[in-house]
């Protein structure tokens, strides 16, 4: 641009003016919410008990389906695509459906190994590590059984480190996050008081359950697994399966049923042997009563125990 033609209080006019153009699209940049993935809906209502409205927190996974079994959506990469942090479960509970979304959004930010990943499992002891593997075993997780989140004594822990990794991702966030992660343990550890004392009600009680996905649960409340309904992970229960699991069902006091595993054996067990079965939600939101994090174990132990 030739500036001979303009007068020197205009020159200073549009220097200004560029000066506030600038000003303003950095304002913007930094005043923008940092963008949190999640795959579960779990972890989502506990990131956003400490991020409180500073974040916007996106889970992915629809709560009423298989966990293990999500139908990838193109909405989905777009998502990750502009994340600041993507949290998963871990123990590869997501192997079938997330790594070819990470790889499709092509976001440095969020690949494995760098501070935009955060991974849960790698913060719990997993039960049911196999020391060997083979097709007959069925859909068994080479890294130990997910589904530890389902014990609420964990939760505590999970949340440490979404915290921890919060602050390293938006450091200028600090003192809120501090504060709202001191407030949600301080709240939680009193349900946890709570949920202690019903479940005592179930100690030493046996039971059934269609996938290996309350185990973490049943072994932090002392409730003896007497079968599952699978006769190993992700194979449909055959009669002949059925019939053995009739033949150990008569010191069973409840069997235990996700919500999106077929409930016909469950039922045809429960109606031959007058044992009640009891619907249980896996995620935040999988049950109507479901809908946060504290009610999802509120509804968690009010069924088993009622």
């Amino acid at each position: 641009m030739k500036y001979k033609n303009f007068s020197k209080i205009q020159l200073i006019l549009i220097h200004t003016l560029v000066l506030l153009h600038l000003f303003l699209i950095n304002t913007t940049v930094w005043a923008k919410k940092p963008v949190i993935v999640t795959t579960y809906q779990y972890i989502a209502g506990i990131t956003e008990q400490i991020t409180g409205n500073s974040a916007t927190v996106i889970a992915l996974a629809p709560p009423q389906f298989d966990p293990h079994y999500i139908v990838p959506k193109p909405s989905y990469i777009a998502k990750l695509r502009n994340a600041n942090l993507l949290i998963i479960n871990g123990a590869q509970l997501e192997i079938g459906w997330l790594p070819q979304l990470i790889r499709q959004a092509n976001n440095p930010a969020i690949i494995t190994g760098t501070k935009g990943f955060l991974d849960l499992s790698n913060f719990v002891k997993k039960i049911d590590v196999p020391t060997a593997l083979s097709r007959a075993m069925g859909d068994v997780h080479p890294e130990g059984n997910p589904h530890f989140y389902l014990d609420p004594h964990t939760i505590p822990v999970l949340a440490k480190a979404i915290y921890e990794r919060l602050c390293t991702i938006v450091p200028k966030n600090y003192n809120l996050y501090s504060k709202n992660y001191t407030t949600f343990i301080e709240k939680f550890n009193a349900r946890l008081t709570v949920w202690d004392a019903q479940m005592t009600k179930v100690k030493g009680k046996s039971a059934i359950e269609y996938h290996k996905i309350y185990d973490y649960l049943l072994i932090r409340y002392g409730i003896h697994l007497a079968g599952t309904i699978e006769p190993v992970p992700g194979i449909p229960p055959a009669s002949k399966h059925i019939a053995e699991l009739e033949n150990t069902i008569y010191t069973v006091s409840f069997i235990l049923q996700d919500v999106y595993h077929p409930y016909d054996a469950a039922q045809y067990l429960s109606q031959k042997f007058s044992i009640p079965v009891i619907v249980l939600p896996h995620d935040v939101g999988a049950t109507s009563d479901a809908n946060d994090i504290f009610s999802l174990f509120d509804a968690i132990v009010g069924r088993i125990t009622q």
